[in-house]
């Protein structure tokens, strides 16, 4: 099977909202409306396509990014269903590094939700374009103005408000459209796939007129031909004003907002004729930018089938034990059966399959070109934000940023075949996630799991069994904290000893003193080349970098210290790097000993939404758990409590909430810092 549609008529977008603001629900509205999908798949009946893992569909949510490809009036809309569950970050992280436009999805009930800031913001972060879809507009508390202007103030978006609805909670009948001055309304017999438009009559009309008003004065602010023909009184037909909203939109200078109620069926196909007409091509976004492996210049990567190929691979799965992995092809094409090189490995791969992706289901193509995303089968040695291309022409692209793991549990198998096969089943763990980190504990020998969170570590160890058939023991979860250092410390250290016939000398002096939370680790040299020849500094500072991977407290990471190279000597003919490496570890560990060092716990930004009437005895409980509260304001009829909880007080809060509030309060978390708690 060939298929390379034409580069303009491609949209690569993602769905990103928190979660339960419906995003699989949308996701599945959209396949079955576009007719990739004969029925509706919904997520409380654990049958919605995307969410196809066994975990997924139990808890009713969605774990891992998943990729599909319909078309809407010609044109091949990509979409990723990305998580909402804060443990599952990356999974949108990686997913908005590869993708031109997305669709937030909110809550016309829960408005802006704090992973709904955590995803828009990670957008902002790759300058992705951007649609709203206020959802959920039948249900009772539903504010469609009230979301919007949580979006000015949390999200710092220009909305530019498109449709209004028509009626609300269990009267929502449709939407109103601004642009084309009608109403649309949605035929439930037929699960919303037929829809009529009515012309507005007199009165509606009137209500209309102060809403398109204010969508012109947005867009004149910012589109010239809006804002002559404006204060021209010129009259502004449909066209003129959706080139103006699609520039807008490409520019990041507004952010289109549509509503409707996707479990109900109403207003999917003007949000698809959106996508299509708002949204950029790949054609519509500067071409990406790579460096060249080994000179370092910069390399234009332009979105041509003719130009020399360039493919990241943003994400890896193991499906039926098989790697296979998810790439979008930026630039040239991808052949079956070619061999491409990986520039940061420096290795060739072969690709023997690519694979149009729809969810867990696939089909063999021949080709991808400029724009695609697709699944690739062959690579054995390439991971994730690796760069495919051909060994004539090699670029790096930008790496995929990843998130450190602030929770870790002890596993260890149930029998001796599960021994044997756990260090395999956590290799293709660690290869499709880059959150998940696994060591061994020396002092214990356990094998020590760490993630992103309960949920996540919950979810691998499911998976292990139902997908591997590795049955393992779980120890509590334990916090991984981080170390540091209250006061200067300062270390000297020699390393003089004969290694395989030969004599190794190394005398190095440190100081370490303490920097600001969030600074991170420095390292200076302040010796002259008398004391110690600038050859060996780099061996100096990679072995105080190695020794601070690991503190003197309890071997967790160090952070936030400066460390001065601040005296030493040297022996003519003795002087090895081995030596200065080494002596500069001994010399860290001392200087570490001596700073008064501490650890820093992990400490979580916790949202809590009750009743008022239970707001004094939740507080009093983040305060007995050393949370400090950082603010509290009304919202949908309840209570927002931010606060700022260490970590390690936070297990088992799901069942203090619920008894607290009577079952009535709700709560998130996710990561903030590492700080001293108390």
């Amino acid at each position: 099977m060939k298929r390379t549609p034409k580069i303009d008529n491609i949209r690569n977008i993602g769905i990103i909202a928190h979660i339960d603001a419906g995003k699989t629900t949308v996701t599945e509205r959209i396949l079955y409306y576009t007719g990739k999908s004969y029925k509706i798949g919904e997520v409380h009946d654990g049958e919605a396509v995307m969410d196809w893992m066994v975990d997924e569909q139990e808890r009713g949510i969605t774990i891992t990014s998943a990729v599909t490809t319909c078309n809407w009036q010609g044109t091949d809309v990509q979409v990723i269903d990305t998580p909402g569950h804060v443990d599952f970050t990356i999974e949108v992280e990686r997913s908005l590094r590869v993708l031109d436009g997305a669709v937030g999805v909110f809550c016309a009930v829960g408005g802006v939700e704090p992973q709904s800031e955590t995803v828009w913001r990670q957008a902002d972060k790759y300058n992705v374009p951007k649609i709203a879809f206020v959802n959920k507009l039948d249900r009772v508390g539903a504010d469609f103005f009230r979301t919007v202007e949580e979006m000015k103030e949390r999200l710092n978006a220009a909305p530019l408000l498109l449709q209004i609805p028509c009626g609300s909670e269990d009267r929502l009948e449709g939407v109103f459209d601004l642009v084309q001055m009608q109403k649309i309304v949605w035929d439930d017999e037929t699960l919303g796939a037929s829809y009529t438009t009515h012309d507005l009559s007199p009165a509606e009309k009137e209500e209309l007129a102060p809403h398109r008003e204010q969508m012109l004065e947005t867009l004149a602010e910012v589109d010239d031909q809006i804002m002559e023909a404006y204060l021209n009184e010129a009259p502004i037909d449909a066209d003129m004003l959706k080139d103006a909203i699609r520039r807008a939109t490409i520019a990041l200078e507004r952010v289109p907002v549509l509503c409707g109620s996707a479990l109900k069926n109403k207003g999917i196909q003007p949000l698809l004729d959106a996508i299509v007409r708002y949204l950029p091509s790949p054609l519509d976004i500067p071409a990406i930018k790579g460096t060249h492996p080994e000179s370092g210049e910069t390399i234009e990567c332009p979105p041509k089938d003719k130009a020399p190929l360039a493919a990241l691979i943003f994400k890896v799965s193991m499906i039926e034990g098989r790697k296979m992995s998810y790439a979008r092809v930026y630039s040239g094409k991808l052949k079956a059966g070619e061999e491409v090189y990986n520039a940061i490995r420096k290795k060739k791969e072969r690709i023997s399959r690519i694979l149009m992706m729809h969810a867990n289901k696939r089909d063999r193509i021949d080709e991808a070109g400029a724009g695609g995303i697709v699944g690739i089968v062959g690579p054995k040695e390439s991971s994730t934000g690796e760069t495919l291309c051909h060994a004539d022409a090699p670029v790096c692209l930008e790496d995929i940023e990843t998130y450190q793991p602030v929770i870790s549990v002890a596993v260890e198998p149930k029998t001796h075949a599960d021994q044997e096969k756990i260090d395999g089943v956590l290799n293709k763990f660690l290869a499709e996630d880059p959150t998940l980190k696994v060591k061994i504990d020396e002092d214990t020998g356990q094998t020590i799991l760490s993630g992103m969170g309960e949920l996540h570590l919950e979810i691998i160890i499911s998976r292990m069994l139902r997908e591997f058939k590795t049955s393992v023991n779980v120890g509590k979860p334990q916090v991984v904290y981080r170390e540091t250092i209250a006061s200067a410390g300062e270390g000297q250290a020699v390393f003089d000893k004969e290694v395989a016939g030969h004599r190794h000398f190394g005398d190095v002096t440190l100081r370490l003193t303490p920097l600001p939370r969030g600074t991170g680790n420095t390292f200076i040299s302040r010796v002259t080349e008398g004391q110690i020849p600038a050859d060996f500094v780099p061996a100096v500072e990679q072995g105080v970098m190695e020794s601070l991977e690991s503190g003197t407290l309890m071997g967790y990471p160090v952070v936030d210290i400066q460390a001065e190279l601040v005296g030493g000597s040297f022996k003519e003919s003795q002087g090895t790097e081995l030596a200065y490496r080494v002596s500069a570890s001994m010399a860290c560990r001392e200087a570490l000993a001596q700073g008064s060092p501490f650890l820093l716990d992990p400490i979580m930004k916790v949202e809590v939404f009750v009743p008022e009437t239970f707001m004094g005895e939740v507080i009093g409980d983040l305060n007995a758990r050393g949370g400090k509260v950082d603010a509290i304001e009304h919202r949908s009829g309840q209570q927002a409590i931010t606060a700022s909880v260490p970590l390690a007080r936070m297990f088992g809060y799901s069942t203090a909430l619920r008894s607290a509030s009577q079952g009535r309060g709700t709560f998130s978390m996710h990561f903030s810092h590492f700080d001293r708690s108390g």
